[in-house]
């Protein structure tokens, strides 16, 4: 089957094609704890210097992230996350659960994030109607982009 000259519309294509870039989640998560100014971003993620300035101007640009000035001289800034940023926070979260559960032993886990409530957080998604947890089998896709099914591109 030959690919198609455009491929489906998709909104997780699209917020990849802003996130998705190595480094770009690990930058949203040291900046989440706190950690915005260069120099930290640069020991905690370990991504050469060059590639992390693209990536922190690629989400600056993208409304993920604010910069602000710490210092004059010489001028440097410190990242936060914006509206838009804080939003990526719980995919941050599910990512770090799944890693924990399938690719480290319980007491392997480098992190460990607490909720207010005092107990450690594991997320869950659910469904904002009803409240249930989400669970694949209860799923049912409906495409919205003209041309296209769940299976792919329609015919003509």
């Amino acid at each position: 089957m030959a690919a198609t000259k455009d491929p489906r519309p998709c909104s997780i294509a699209d917020t990849l094609a802003l996130v998705g870039e190595k480094y770009s989640l690990l930058v949203l998560r040291e900046v989440c704890l706190g950690n915005g100014r260069f120099d930290q971003l640069v020991r905690n993620i370990g991504a050469p210097r060059d590639v992390l300035s693209t990536r922190l101007r690629r989400l600056v640009d993208a409304g993920i992230l604010t910069k602000r000035v710490y210092s004059e001289r010489p001028q440097r800034f410190q990242y936060r996350p914006t509206q838009a940023g804080l939003e990526l926070e719980p995919v941050l979260m599910t990512l770090m659960a799944w890693g924990d559960r399938h690719l480290r032993q319980d007491e392997d886990r480098p992190m460990v994030i607490e909720h207010s409530c005092g107990n450690e957080l594991l997320p869950v998604v659910t469904c904002r109607a009803c409240g249930e947890t989400v669970r694949h089998e209860d799923l049912t896709a409906h495409p919205q982009a003209p041309g296209w099914s769940v299976s792919g591109p329609t015919a003509a």
